[in-house]
């Protein structure tokens, strides 16, 4: 994006603030506002331990199996509000127990947001974004840090239907001298447009979005005549369709990915790849349910694979692995996150399939558990390898003691396969186990109105 093109954005964008200010200016001219001011936290404390498996991440040293850990977050939440206007913001901390420092507090959230009667709104600042299931973007909230988006945000909501327009042009700093050479930021992007429509059909329990996203990464190395600094485009776009009824929710999804992709070493590559996923969650009752689904993220037509270790960076043309941006991993392709979190070698993806089936019950009041089995294998077909990745039970319960303090548990014991381990240099044939709780308290501190 350049500088021009920025402008016009930026433009457009005030333009619509000063038209909505002074819409609301007219409608406060006539009736008097009410103010509220809250003041809240939320206090999260997670423990992890897990053996077994683990990908070797190290290069030198002694490589051990297994990991204990304790970690804290606490969030203060400030929140105004009053007729057309609100402001939100979260700060945040988050700290291994017994980590040395402060390094970890932040602005989570802080944007204000203008409406209109007519379902017109504007609203700017650091927003953690969730649409739809959150595949694709969400806050990623299990990584207990989560993930916001510093942007602008405008759209239309009303009679069934919502549409909204993000933009975002990231920077390390105000570069006055020194260009918009943009790396290791807040966020995995230097510019974004993203379009998203969702309908409701009136009378129908059905729900349909479309959604687009153009994704501009920092190419090139700064100051690198053979390598110049650019800015690569990539683009996603699909479809999310949602049936739901009192005992019945059927879930669809289909996406695509083209454009440009940037490597580790800020080069280019094309980029061609797809996702699709099916799940269906059956409740007979309101105290027991089943859900099952399939998901198929495709990958690289070729992987080659070695055994005990790696053989340079050998490029190929086209990338065919599927990347789920910015979404919530952890919800989708088994709670450990063990396919999109790191990477396979070599640069390579084989892609993922994931078919699964749990159960899930409330045998008690406020008390929540649920058993999901997953199957896991690659979409590309392997050479001398079976695509059988391995076999993942989750097993999860949580309990409400009040409205303000809950308390999750979870285990996963995963059996992994030769080609797991092949493909993450890890001893992944072995069993691997994890477990981990969180407690959550959310105390409301303080409200007023005025």
């Amino acid at each position: 994006m350049d500088r021009n093109h920025l402008l016009v954005k930026s433009f457009v964008v005030v333009s619509f603030l000063m038209v909505q200010s002074n819409v609301l200016a007219q409608s406060d001219s006539t009736q008097k506002a009410l103010n509220q001011l809250s003041f809240s936290m939320n206090i999260l404390t997670h423990g992890e331990t897990c053996g077994g498996g683990l990908p070797r991440t190290e290069k030198d040293g002694p490589k051990e199996d297994k990991s204990r850990f304790m970690v804290g977050r606490t969030r203060l939440y400030l929140d105004y509000q009053r007729q057309g206007l609100q402001a939100h913001a979260i700060i945040q901390n988050k700290a291994i127990w017994g980590m040395s420092g402060n390094q970890a507090l932040n602005m989570y959230e802080g944007w204000v947001k203008l409406t209109a009667k007519n379902g017109l709104f504007a609203q700017m600042g650091r927003i953690a974004l969730a649409y739809d299931d959150e595949r694709i973007i969400g806050p990623n909230d299990f990584a207990t840090a989560s993930m916001s988006h510093d942007v602008v945000r405008v759209g239309y909501e009303g009679k069934g239907h919502k549409a909204h327009a993000i933009f975002a042009y990231n920077q390390n700093g105000t570069n006055y001298y020194s260009g918009t050479y943009y790396e290791n930021g807040a966020q995995l992007y230097k510019s974004m447009q993203t379009f998203w429509y969702h309908y409701d059909v009136p009378k129908f329990p059905l729900g349909v979005s479309l959604l687009f996203m153009n994704i501009g990464q920092q190419a090139g190395i700064e100051g690198n005549v053979n390598n110049p600094p650019s800015i690569a485009y990539q683009q996603m776009y699909g479809s999310y369709i949602n049936y739901h009824t009192d005992n019945l929710t059927l879930e669809g999804a289909y996406y695509r990915q083209t454009g440009k992709l940037v490597d580790d070493f800020k080069q280019l590559g094309k980029i061609k790849a797809w996702m699709a996923s099916v799940q269906a969650t059956i409740n007979p009752s309101d105290r027991f349910g089943f859900v099952l689904g399939y998901d198929y993220l495709s990958g690289d037509d070729f992987v080659p694979v070695v055994y005990g270790g790696h053989f340079g960076m050998p490029r190929h043309e086209v990338n065919g692995g599927f990347t789920p941006m910015y979404g919530s991993r952890t919800k989708f392709y088994g709670i450990m996150d063990y396919f999109y979190q790191s990477a396979y070698i070599n640069g390579f993806s084989p892609g993922l399939q994931n078919a699964f089936v749990g159960l899930k019950g409330e045998p008690l009041p406020q008390f929540n558990c649920s058993a999901t089995y997953h199957y896991l294998s690659t979409a590309t077909e392997l050479i001398d390898l079976d695509r059988t990745l391995g076999h993942s039970i989750e097993l999860q319960a949580s309990y409400k003691f009040s409205k303000d303090i809950f308390l999750v548990a979870s285990y996963t014991h995963m059996i992994g396969t030769e080609t797991m381990d092949r493909l993450k240099q890890g001893n992944a044939s072995k069993q691997a186990r994890w477990g981990w709780f969180s407690l959550v308290i959310t105390p409301s501190l303080f409200t007023t109105k005025w």
